[in-house]
């Protein structure tokens, strides 16, 4: 599968002179853990997260003056977004494979990574966007797969069996080149975690 099979594209964006406790409300309201940030023409300049604007915010409670502790001196928090986001973020492509995706997720801890396109955000993908994917019924992705493989050689030659998404394919013909193509639709189908024929 490819990021543009799971990618969100009406994405919610800030711009760089958003004030910074708008973006935090934004993220808080709508259950997101970073934002796009775009210029004016809709180019990705950065992104900011949850993390990079909850940093200095809190301020240290002065209770703790009367009990002797110390408070230490801290940054003021960002005012605008351009002060607290991350300028170079991973990024990936609409052609991306998720497995890619994932391992770079994983590999920058970041829970998303926007999409780009020629310059301009097209998407963004998240963790939960594949956990999605990869979670979806037995049946579901039976019943895609069988409109799909009713372009190779008819419903009627393959038989197609889903069990926690591992997919096992009974072909009744024997073109080499046609199960090459059966193997290629079917794993693009979401949900698939592998393919088996006999």
């Amino acid at each position: 599968m490819r990021t543009r099979d799971v990618m969100t594209t009406d994405v919610v964006v800030v711009e760089q002179d958003t004030p910074a406790r708008d973006a935090a409300r934004l993220i808080a309201d709508r259950g997101f853990t970073a934002l796009p940030v775009v210029d004016a023409f809709g180019a990705l300049v950065g992104m900011v997260s949850e993390a990079d604007l909850l940093r200095n915010r809190l301020p240290q409670d002065p209770r703790r003056l009367v009990h002797g502790e110390p408070v230490e001196a801290r940054q003021a928090p960002a005012d605008v977004v351009a002060q607290a986001m991350t300028k170079s973020p991973v990024t990936v492509s609409p052609n991306t494979d998720l497995a890619e995706v994932a391992d770079l997720m994983l590999e920058h801890d970041v829970r998303s990574v926007p999409v780009v396109h020629e310059g301009h955000l097209a998407g963004i993908v998240t963790r939960r966007d594949m956990l999605r994917s990869i979670t979806r019924a037995d049946w579901v992705v039976e019943a895609e797969i069988h409109n799909r493989l009713a372009m190779v050689g008819g419903a009627q030659r393959w038989q197609v069996a889903v069990a926690g998404g591992k997919v096992s394919i009974v072909d009744k013909g024997n073109s080499a080149t046609e199960r090459h193509v059966v193997d290629v639709l079917v794993r693009a189908v979401a949900g698939v975690t592998d393919v088996e024929f006999s």
